[in-house]
């Protein structure tokens, strides 16, 4: 048997008995969640003048505009300050934003957020982050590269898709446990339970393309298929999230038949017959003759038209402006320029409103028991024990280095923002209540802050073993 043809036994082997788990445990869910007491308002007084001249600034334009004058100040004096620590800046501007949140500005100064940030305002400040993610996913999309897995392709796939099967059984197992306590009334198990896998099996392509990039890793061979195994993940995740959401929106699986249908429609137009029109007409003449705000305006036209069409289908809008960024032609010219116009309005303006809004619904208050930490530690220990491990079997299953293997187990555990937009999306759907939402943002922030780390960590030590035994030979 050839290598490639164990790798690819290896690989089935895998898939059939983790998913064969998977579908058992959906098979048999627990009882119903009980349902919750509404939750008791509590109105804070602010007495006075401050309560007259606040009151004067809640008029719905100019409340948006102090947010997000606050949360752009905050979030990059935070991000200077715990620069550092050494941490990404997506950690930074997560941390800015659960900072901002009830869980400390909002418990210390709850008259503050209770002025500032209305849950009546919510819906612009979503409004507003739900562009800038879809101009985020647009770019990711883009900055893809289907080609760049062939010389490793079968070690990639073996290693992405363990990565992930892996910790989503975990996250579909504990589902099966959270779910009477935390589903909330009226969820049905199956769309709790496949949140929760998806939610403990995402990995963070863009943060992990900077964790590598700052540590000078990015043209490596293991920085290399770390990015191709994250690129895949990115593409199965988004693939099983559309799955999610159909399910969610419409029931069951029966019911969900039309999306799925109209969903493999949309994804095959959009590759077969829009992607190909797109090559041809940005390597032609016309890209040449046009000025960039004439293109930049039919890209973002284009963006917004596949948007629409999967939130129309039912699936999500990002998942539309993720395939219209990979649908795009893959010209370093064209990807270089768009990358740098689109980056510029969603990281730096649009992205910290969605930081501040996924710390806004953050309420580690919520954690007040010993049981609940105990919880919250479990789910971290699952999530980063099923990506670790999974990642470091199945690179051991296609001949890499224990250490090598090690090493991408620890980097597959990037989480970022990947995690918090799928989170967000399961919260909005009223899939996930405030309480395992709030674990799980723990849980992306802790799985991401101790992957640089770990990196460090380990890759000091093979510098260390490298000089070790080149002085070893120098002396012989």
């Amino acid at each position: 048997m050839t290598a490639t043809q164990r790798t690819l036994s290896l690989y089935l082997l895998t898939l059939a008995l983790i998913g064969g788990g998977i579908v058992v445990v959906c098979l048999h869910p627990p009882a119903p969640a009980s349902p919750l007491p509404p939750p008791v308002a509590t109105a804070v007084s602010m007495g006075g003048y401050g309560h007259f001249l606040l009151g004067q600034l809640r008029t719905p334009a100019i409340l948006l505009l102090l947010q997000i004058v606050v949360i752009l100040l905050f979030s990059k004096t935070f991000s200077l300050v715990m620069r550092p620590l050494g941490q990404p800046t997506v950690v930074m501007e997560i941390l800015a934003g659960v900072v901002l949140g009830p869980s400390v500005i909002g418990f210390i100064w709850p008259a503050f957020t209770a002025y500032l940030f209305p849950p009546s305002s919510f819906g612009s400040l979503q409004a507003l982050s739900q562009i800038g993610l879809m101009l985020y996913m647009f770019v990711v999309g883009m900055q893809l590269d289907t080609k760049m897995s062939r010389t490793r392709a079968a070690a990639a796939v073996m290693v992405s898709h363990a990565s992930m099967i892996l910790p989503f059984f975990f996250g579909v197992l504990s589902a099966h446990f959270l779910y009477a306590r935390f589903a909330p009334p009226g969820v049905h198990f199956l769309p709790f339970a496949l949140f929760m896998g998806i939610a403990l099996s995402v990995t963070a392509f863009p943060v992990l393309a900077r964790i590598l990039h700052e540590r000078d890793m990015a043209g490596t061979s293991m920085g290399s298929l770390a990015l191709t195994c994250a690129a895949i993940g990115d593409l199965t995740a988004w693939c099983v999230l559309a799955g999610v959401v159909a399910i969610a929106k419409t029931g069951p699986l029966s019911v969900a038949y039309d999306t799925v249908i109209a969903s493999l429609c949309y994804l095959g137009v959009m590759f077969f017959i829009i992607r190909p029109v797109l090559e041809r007409l940005f390597s032609g003449q016309w890209f040449e003759r046009q000025s960039e705000k004439a293109w930049m305006a039919l890209i973002l036209v284009y963006l917004l038209i596949s948007s629409l069409m999967t939130e129309l289908i039912g699936i999500h809008a990002l998942f539309g402006a993720f395939v219209a960024g990979l649908s795009m032609p893959k010209l370093p010219v064209l990807r270089a320029t768009v990358a740098e116009r689109v980056e510029y309005t969603s990281e730096i303006v649009l992205l910290p409103l969605f930081f501040a809004l996924t710390g806004l619904r953050t309420q580690i208050g919520l954690l007040s028991t010993p049981g609940l930490w105990l919880v919250c530690l479990v789910i971290i220990i699952i999530a980063v024990a099923g990506k670790g491990l999974g990642g470091l079997l199945a690179a051991r299953g296609s001949a890499i280095s224990w250490r090598d293997s090690l090493l991408l187990g620890v980097l597959l555990n990037t989480r970022g923002l990947m995690e918090l937009v799928i989170l967000n999306i399961g919260y909005d759907l009223g899939i996930l209540d405030p309480a395992i939402f709030t674990m799980l943002v723990v849980m992306a922030l802790a799985t991401t802050v101790m992957t640089g780390p770990l990196v460090s960590a380990l890759t000091r030590s093979a510098r260390v073993q490298v000089e070790t035994e080149v002085i070893k030979a120098f002396q012989h």
